[in-house]
């Protein structure tokens, strides 16, 4: 009987425990992807003026209704949307209901049956809530109504939100839902959890009298005790109840370790449990010192970072947790450690994958260049502080955004956060930091040299199109890690924020480049620079360039970790072999595997000793991986052992042994051997075309020096033995002397040697191929992503392959690109309508151009993002052009984005085409 009765028992004990914790009702849904019906009117736009069905959360312009604004919109729709819900309430006797919201943009009029909740709420980005206890119906069915104005009747909330450089939309766009507690409860608590034990939580109760207790116990997250219970009498005089405690030796919490606990505090009346509410939390240390840098759990830290827009192109701002992950994930993939909230509170959601995961949080009040008023601003700041203050993850209060700060808000953040972190403006020196937007490589050595602030741009980079926030990282980042109060910076920006417009049959529209242009596309397809990115903030750096005839297995490191030994990290290699240019397959074969270790501290520097076999030589590359303490990738290295003079060599297979024989007809010298006839220009000495037996190679205007003006001053042809040469010679601003050789069992080779004057884009040779006609390459290099001057970091060297596309970076999403520049080419199939033919490169660091990318519709008047490339289509090139940004061209963005230098210099190379095969 008593075993009967005890799982009873234990199931009424734990009924009573729960129904004293707070219950959460949802009236709408979720999330974007989790949505209740509610009914809805829009007064104006799309779908107005009839009563239809809205799903909730959402924006109302993503559902059809109303119309789209961005915020430089000079004519702002001010449409309204109403909402109507029904929902039904059981008994509340001895209890309060408090209905949620945690975003409405903007205005939010809230009535339950018909009566007022309360004031009017204005500003679009955080969570409000009423007390509707006595507004309800119990046991009955209740009646929502809401009304929502897209524009606020505040002037200052539409001038901080709406007149801000993003998407402005309207709408319920995060969920709403109920909260129920007991009359006497714990509206919320705020943690100050310190990196030496110390432990302090401010509780907010309501209705306590001298007879409660508040307890609180620290806990691990499965709900293990860590330390004992500590409590205070409650001061009924007192709103804050503060509870003090500590404890030995807790695991920190950091971007590299997030580590979390929990806090369960109670209230108790007569030792009966009243309410309780459960905090997540972290233990953990912030200094920002003044001249040095900043610091956690004392620790100098450097944050990788980067804004982040809440936006999905199909939702708008409505997120999901499948959202809130993946971007994390993205951001941790590349090796980052901070994010900044631009330019507003995010879900709370995100907040919780960042403590959970490991991210460092600048967390924002609206302001884009324009400040709240105090009327508003007061509020607006108690309510981000309030739901936010206890998340490990925020590092930082930004009040506002490039001006738009109201400094009388400045002091208000530490009203409600014990921890007092320190309060920034961004783009503005303040509070001792400088977090100047956009600074150029100059003000970055001058704010080395004689700045006293720390310093870290809460924008820089900058990822439009494909500069990518990748283009020049590498010179701004070692300018970085030399800074003496240097402390990161944060790329402009995560994601590009093109709605899929409703109204427009679908497009993508980012209203021209005004929307966020991000390192990831709209749905997270990833750029070059995310692996550019991924690489430079690689916490294990590795110091070789190439792998030359001294190289013994020792690899140069460098531990950039703030807190890991790379005791905790894995290293694994191999070697590999690649498929020949005629191979089907583009995968490489491995030859040996192995691992490596080191137990490098942080900060410091040393070898990493890789136990290759005696025979690695003979391979083709060699590829390092590191995996971080969760076994996630950090980076894969790789590097061609061989030159590519053998690597080519490996790879050629020679023609039939035929003697090449020649006719002149007209202005034309046609060059016979193998079945082939290959048309000379005699008036301009450029290869025009080659006829197969049964196609036609358009392969033409070429051998020509790329962007200098020559004359031909010399056409030549001769047999020599079994050999026949073709050569030309061109003078005017550059010299070139381009050779031809057509041997019996060989490729035709193509020799070069140039000089040229003044600095340059780009240096080489090109000719032309009809873009119609071209359907994909294959290559042997750096890859799969293209390169520019000031972006080579992050390709892998490898067998690629690639179909035509005409992609637009960050207007078009078919990555990677076709066209533009790859790097370390050793031989290409050029892939066409007419027969595929391969061009072998046996010199080393030679750039294979493909076409010129077509041109973003919205940069046309920014050639900062345009950089030169030659006229020809197909380029062999000995240097190429970097990539600007938006607000700065190439040349202010450091020693990399220079142009070319060739004064005194000759350049020449060989190149060996296999028209047969």
């Amino acid at each position: 009987m008593i075993k009967r009765l005890f799982p009873l028992l234990l199931l009424l004990v734990s009924y009573h425990v729960f129904s004293q914790e707070t219950t959460r009702t949802y009236l709408s849904g979720t999330d974007k992807d989790h949505t209740k019906q509610w009914d809805f009117y829009c007064t104006a736009g799309r779908k107005s003026g009839v009563w239809t069905k809205i799903q909730v959360p959402s924006n109302w312009e993503l559902q059809g209704f109303g119309s789209y604004n961005y915020g430089h919109d000079k004519d702002k729709a001010k449409e309204q949307g109403i909402y109507r819900h029904e929902f039904a309430t059981g008994k509340i006797t001895g209890k309060k209901v408090f209905i949620v919201f945690e975003g409405a943009m903007t205005d939010t009029k809230v009535t339950i049956n018909g009566k007022l909740a309360g004031d009017v709420h204005q500003g679009g980005f955080y969570r409000f809530k009423y007390d509707i206890t006595k507004l309800l119906k119990p046991g009955g069915k209740n009646l929502l109504e809401v009304t929502v104005d897209k524009m606020s009747a505040n002037a200052s909330i539409n001038n901080a939100e709406r007149k801000s450089d993003f998407w402005v939309f309207g709408g319920i766009f995060r969920p709403v839902y109920l909260e129920t507690v007991p009359n006497k409860f714990i509206e919320r608590v705020a943690v100050d959890a310190k990196a030496d034990g110390s432990f302090q939580v401010d509780v907010y109760g309501q209705n306590l009298n001298a007879n409660d207790i508040i307890e609180a116990q620290v806990k691990n997250l499965n709900g293990e005790n860590v330390g004992k219970p500590f409590s205070i009498k409650a001061n009924p005089v007192d709103s804050t109840q503060k509870l003090k405690s500590s404890l030995s030796h807790p695991l920190l919490w950091s971007s590299e370790f997030p580590n979390l606990y929990q806090v369960v505090v109670r209230i108790i009346n007569q030792q009966k449990l009243v309410h309780q509410v459960k905090q997540k939390f972290g233990f953990r240390t912030l200094e920002v010192r003044n001249g040095d840098g900043f610091y956690v759990n004392g620790v100098k830290i450097l944050l990788k970072g980067v804004n982040r827009h809440s936006f999905w192109p199909e939702t708008g701002r409505t997120l999901s947790p499948a959202v809130h992950l993946m971007d994390v994930r993205l951001m941790k993939e590349m090796n980052m450690n901070a994010v900044r909230m631009s330019h507003y509170p995010p879900d709370a959601e995100f907040l919780d994958v960042c403590d959970s995961l490991g991210l460092y949080v600048i967390n924002e009040l609206t302001g884009w260049q324009a400040k709240y008023d105090n009327t508003v601003g007061h509020r607006l700041v108690k309510e981000l502080v309030i739901r936010d203050v206890n998340h490990p993850s925020i590092i930082f209060w930004a009040n506002g955004n490039e001006g738009g700060f109201n400094t009388d808000l400045d002091n208000d953040y530490a009203l409600y956060d014990p921890q007092k972190r320190t309060v920034i403006h961004p783009w503005e020196k303040f509070n001792g930091t400088d977090t100047k937007h956009y600074p150029d490589y100059n003000y970055m050595v001058k704010a080395a040299t004689s700045g006293k602030e720390v310093f870290f741009p809460t924008e820089f980079m900058h990822a439009l199109y494909d500069g990518g926030a990748g283009a020049a990282l590498d010179d701004f980042w070692n300018q970085m890690l030399i800074h003496p109060h240097g402390a990161g910076g944060f790329i402009w920006a995560l994601v590009d924020e093109n709605v899929i417009r409703t109204d427009k049959n679908g497009i993508y529209d980012g209203d021209g480049n005004h929307a966020p242009d991000g390192i990831v596309g709209p749905h997270r397809e990833k750029e070059g620079s995310f692996y550019t990115i991924k690489e430079i903030w690689s916490p294990v750096f590795v110091d070789l360039p190439k792998i030359d005839e001294k190289f013994n297995g020792k690899i140069p490191i460098a531990n950039r970790f703030a807190f890991t030994s790379l005791d905790k990290c894995t290293f694994k290699w191999k070697l590999v072999n690649f498929p020949t240019a005629k191979d089907a397959s583009t995968k490489a074969i491995i030859t040996a595997t192995g691992s490596a270790t080191s137990n490098l501290k942080p900060g410091t520097k040393g070898t990493l000793n890789l136990p290759l076999p005696q025979s690695w030589s003979q391979s083709d590359a060699l590829y390092l991986t590191a995996y971080g303490p969760d076994q996630k990738e950090i980076f894969t290295w790789s590097w061609p052992i061989k030159t590519a003079q053998l690597i080519t060599a490996k790879q050629e297979n020679t023609t039939s042994g035929a003697v090449a024989k020649a006719e002149e007809t007209g202005s034309s010298l046609l060059v016979k051997q193998d079945g082939n006839t290959y048309y000379f220009d005699k008036t301009t000495g450029y290869l025009e075309k080659v006829a197969k037996p049964n196609a036609n190679i358009s392969l033409s205007n070429g051998p020509l020096l790329a962007g200098v003006n020559t004359a031909l001053k010399k056409f030549s042809f001769k047999a020599e033995g079994q050999k026949y040469i073709v050569e030309s010679d061109y003078q005017g601003t550059g010299n070139l002397h381009a050779k031809w050789t057509f041997e019996p069992g060989k490729l035709v080779k193509l020799e070069y040697e140039f000089s040229q004057q003044g600095d340059a884009d780009y240096i080489g040779i090109t000719f032309n191929y009809p873009e119609e006609k071209i359907t994909g390459i294959k290559y042997l290099g750096r890859g799969p992503y293209r390169v520019w001057k000031n972006r080579l970091k992050g390709p892998q060297f490898g067998v690629w392959q690639k179909a035509y596309n005409n992609s637009i970076t960050g207007e078009t999403w078919g990555y990677p690109e076709f066209k533009g520049y790859h790097a370390e080419v050793n031989w290409v199939v050029v892939e066409n309508k007419e027969a595929a033919f391969t061009v072998y490169i046996p010199d080393q660091d030679t750039y294979l151009q493909m076409y010129l990318p077509a041109r973003e519709a919205a940069a046309l008047s920014n050639n900062n993002v345009e950089p030169a490339f030659p006229e020809g289509s197909i380029g062999f090139l000995k240097g190429i052009s970097a990539i600007g940004t938006k607000f700065q061209s190439a040349l202010v963005m450091g020693p990399q984005s220079q142009k070319n230098k060739t004064e005194g210099k000759t350049f020449n190379g060989t190149l060996l085409f296999d028209f047969v095969h």
